[in-house]
């Protein structure tokens, strides 16, 4: 065989694994992508005014000068990690508006973001499990009353909460992921199942 030969068979051999998405299946596609953009924009301002109440709140409420300062910090450290996050979904908000979904392969390259981002989101989640724990610790240290508990009911109820707060945690992740994104992930799936038939 020769070069030209090789050439051959490998573009008649991509065109044949990468079909071209029709015009009607990217209308069919522009609706859940929307729907994904608006939501990631949504809940990107919701966040930020969420964080900007939260300082507020500290700042104008009356409380001990150790307190506030702890509370600030853990704010501030959980404001970076929520920014480290949406940097990376930021990659993706950017990738879907991508206008050159025009292909399966495309629309699978889109997926696998889609599959990174799932795991992104649910680490963000777990992510928050420090910052559970310096919570509940400055909680616990701040109400007079805990320092009277005997130890076994401090830890019964430290440990407790913790874990309490881990599976909210966990299964809130999974419901929001699910509510805001799932189900628009599962009509692009839906299309790209359509493509490989």
């Amino acid at each position: 065989m020769n070069i030209d030969e090789l050439k051959n068979i490998w573009d008649n051999d991509e065109s044949q694994n990468t079909p071209e998405v029709s015009l009607e299946q990217r209308k069919s596609l522009n609706l859940p992508l929307e729907k994904i953009r608006r939501n990631m924009r949504w809940e990107f301002w919701s966040t930020v005014i969420l964080l900007a109440f939260v300082l507020v709140a500290i700042w104008g409420i009356q409380m001990p000068f150790r307190f506030r300062l702890y509370l600030e910090i853990l704010v501030a450290a959980m404001t970076v990690v929520t920014f480290f996050f949406y940097s990376k979904f930021f990659k993706l908000y950017k990738e879907i508006t991508n206008p050159e979904l025009e292909t399966l392969t495309s629309l699978k390259d889109l997926l696998t973001q889609f599959n990174l981002n799932k795991q992104y989101y649910l680490s963000f989640y777990i992510s928050f499990v420090p910052f559970l724990v310096g919570e509940m610790i400055i909680v616990i240290e701040s109400i007079p009353k805990s320092r009277d508990l005997p130890d076994l009911a401090l830890a019964i109820y430290f440990v407790g909460s913790i874990l309490a707060g881990l599976l909210f945690l966990w299964l809130l992740g999974k419901f929001w992921f699910q509510y805001y994104y799932g189900k628009y992930i599962d009509k692009v799936e839906k299309l790209v199942e359509e493509l490989q038939a």
